[in-house]
């Protein structure tokens, strides 16, 4: 069954009884019923309550049995103590969803996970989707069902449009729903989903990528209970070609800490999730205005196919405003062509025609010449997006005719192109201009991030398809292995280490060493010893025999002293490979996403300034080699300052040998850190200079029973 046709029945219902009902439209149980009447709802209203006959003008029943009709959803506003029973009745009548509005389940403790659980259960034995508990309920603005009692309809109903909104919490959601009206800004439906006891934020997203009303999705999470599924929603809002603006709270420690209060889930890792949400084309935002930004300018559903930004002011301290703001977040401003700069400066000699295009305060005295530099930039520059500064000039209404008939015919000339306007004044003249097609800003800054936002959607969803990846099942050995035995390990799924062999006495590593050629390194073997050279178990530059067999009795005399308890299996003596870039790849199991790779340059560059990417297992090559080279430091891998560039192929096939690798290894797998990576010059290859796997031993022991 697809999500459409699932929780279709809960947000476009052809009947709602209303359990709980009241006569007071300021409470919860009144709220729904107030709202659906004023809003024109064409559905059966069936209102439940044993103490009275009607309810607001409408017929009112005792219970739910003794309805006249199957209602296809139904609001539930009674005590947390009655929620169960009406489930059951409601079940046995044959209705098809719930919206949970009662509070004190599972974010209460123990007893109301419980007991939430109870719902569930209940609730799958009839076939019967849940909303909730614990939500402030859904809206369906095209027919007027307003499953809700949000207090935020008490100022005025939303405007009907594309934008659906998706969100965990009710207030805040419904504060979403109400920033958007107040910007005019047309919404389809509100689906708030409280504890997502069953009905999640996934499901929402998945719902809106198939309704027809909805063409951008905008969602406020948490925390992330179905990651899976959550993903699969994405990727379907993508297919769909509809941007899901997606705000996660819960990054720092203190919001961690209350969204799990308050939603009873785990909240993952803040980085990872942005990583994860990003790869699957969720446009991650950190404000509300923001998300309201860049959903103004994706609801008109244009979106260029060119990443970049034409500026036409008639300010040049406003163009040069904007132009700092588009370098800062990286949206491309290239200059005009030299052909088009030549015609326009003969148009307007003291015009600066390069980008931004300044066609000075003449523009106001002869709105063509703003028609004249925008088109140019449409046409010669090939801009993605025209952003014009024209501050209170274009909302005057003295002004506004004139303007709005030079460029109102660009509008219908560029569909596939986005045209704004920074402009102030009286709303009713701006609103002109949007009715042209023409987006509207106040804040030159804010209109380029939201313009980069939808710039770069064509370009993302070009590289998004995946391919498909054969992941076969690795076997793991039932405790942690040393690193030689993690080495080994790896080299079977194609990840290579510099030559080594595993040695236990000091004849055969000089012999080991010998053969490899000098200079080689040597360091203990033990799983329990992660950081080898803080101990002293480590010797770098070993270039005779002599040197090789005091360095064998050296380390294992420093494993002894300071790690007596650790399982010493030998020692390793390896080719001391040089040259080329020291890197660092790891898997890491998150708790939301499960595993994760990461990537970054060695030392100092990751652990001052955080210079890392991060995918989700298992990811192709292609993938890989993205994420090596978005890290601020891929210069380093490219050849900086005339260094020959780094094998960044054999550093790509490693990473995503490695994430296939971790994607097979099942569950036991809990982390593996390769540190360093040494990516040497030209075709020489990239080899695993060291390597720590993390395995779940308890695991393995009941495995065994």
């Amino acid at each position: 069954m697809s999500i459409l046709s699932d929780i279709g029945g809960l947000i476009a219902p052809a009947s709602v009884a209303v359990v709980g009902a009241s006569n007071d439209v300021t409470r919860i149980g009144g709220r729904p019923i107030a709202a659906m009447r004023a809003a024109g709802y064409r559905g059966r209203i069936l209102p439940v309550n044993p103490n009275r006959d009607t309810v607001q003008g409408l017929p009112c029943y005792p219970s739910v049995g003794e309805l006249p009709e199957v209602p296809q959803a139904a609001l539930v506003a009674v005590p947390a103590g009655l929620v169960g029973e009406v489930i059951e009745e409601l079940g046995k009548k044959g209705c098809g969803a719930a919206t949970l509005f009662s509070a004190g389940f599972a974010e209460t403790g123990e007893k109301g996970e419980a007991a939430q659980r109870d719902l569930v259960d209940v609730a799958r034995r009839y076939g019967m989707r849940l909303l909730g508990p614990n939500t402030l309920g859904v809206y369906n603005v095209g027919i007027g069902y307003y499953g809700t009692f949000s207090s935020s309809l008490d100022t005025g109903f939303p405007k009907l449009g594309n934008v659906g909104i998706a969100s965990q919490s009710g207030a805040f959601g419904a504060h979403l729903g109400a920033l958007a009206r107040d910007r005019e800004l047309g919404c389809s439906a509100l689906i708030t989903t409280g504890n997502e006891a069953d009905i999640t934020v996934a499901d929402a997203i998945g719902w809106m990528a198939q309704s027809d009303g909805t063409d951008v999705i905008c969602t406020y999470m948490e925390a992330i209970n179905d990651a899976p599924a959550l993903l699969k929603a994405l990727d379907a809002a993508r297919s769909a070609g509809k941007p899901v603006l997606a705000l996660k709270s819960g990054r720092s420690a203190v919001g961690a800490r209350a969204a799990a209060s308050h939603t009873a889930s785990l909240t993952g890792d803040a980085v990872v999730a942005d990583a994860v949400l990003s790869d699957h084309g969720a446009i991650l935002v950190r404000a509300p205005d923001t998300m309201m930004d860049i959903a103004y300018v994706a609801s008109p559903k244009v979106f260029p196919v060119r990443h970049s930004l034409g500026i036409v002011t008639v300010s040049g301290g406003a163009g040069i405003v904007a132009s700092d703001e588009a370098e800062r977040i990286g949206l491309p401003m290239p200059a005009m062509p030299q052909a088009a700069q030549a015609a326009l400066k003969e148009l307007l000699p003291y015009s600066s025609p390069a980008n931004p295009l300044d066609c000075t305060a003449q523009a106001l005295n002869d709105p063509s010449l703003l028609e004249a530099f925008t088109r140019r930039g449409l046409e010669d520059g090939g801009y993605g997006a025209m952003l014009c500064f024209l501050t209170f000039v274009a909302g005057s209404k003295a002004m506004s005719e004139a303007i709005l008939t030079a460029m109102a015919p660009l509008r219908r000339a560029y569909p596939d192109r986005i045209i704004a306007f920074c402009a102030l004044g009286d709303r009713q003249v701006l609103r002109q201009y949007e009715e042209a097609g023409i987006l509207i800003f106040e804040d030159p800054c804010r209109a380029v991030r939201a313009l980069d936002a939808v710039l770069r959607l064509a370009t993302e969803r070009n590289g998004a398809a995946a391919a498909t990846l054969a992941v076969p099942p690795v076997a793991l050995p039932s405790r942690i292995p040393d690193e030689a035995q993690a080495k080994a390990l790896l080299a079977d799924a194609g990840i290579p280490a510099a030559p080594e062999q595993a040695v236990q006495t000091a004849d055969e590593a000089a012999a080991a060493a010998d053969r490899f050629g000098y200079p080689v390194v040597m360091k203990v073997l033990s799983p329990d010893i992660v950081h080898k050279s803080d101990i002293g178990a480590v010797r770098l530059g070993l270039r005779n025999a002599d040197a090789v067999r005091a360095a064998h009795a050296e380390i294992l005399a420093a494993a002894a002293h300071h790690a007596p308890n650790a399982r010493v299996t030998g020692v390793l003596v390896a080719s001391q490979l040089s040259g080329g870039v020291e890197c660092l790849m790891g898997v890491n199991r998150d708790p939301v996403f499960g595993l994760v790779a990461v990537f970054g340059l060695g030392g100092v560059f990751v652990e001052l300034l955080n210079d890392i990417a991060l995918r989700a297992c298992p990811f192709d090559t292609d993938t890989a080699r993205r994420m090596i080279l978005s890290i601020r430091g891929a210069p380093l891998l490219q050849g900086a300052r005339g260094a020959e560039p780094a094998d960044i192929d054999a550093l790509a096939r490693m990473l995503s040998n490695l994430s296939v690798f971790a994607a097979g290894a099942g569950e036991r797998l809990i982390s593996i850190d390769l540190n360093p990576v040494l990516a040497l010059p030209g075709c020489q290859g990239a080899f695993a200079l060291d390597a720590v796997i993390e395995l779940d031993e308890q695991e393995a022991g009941n495995d065994g029973h």
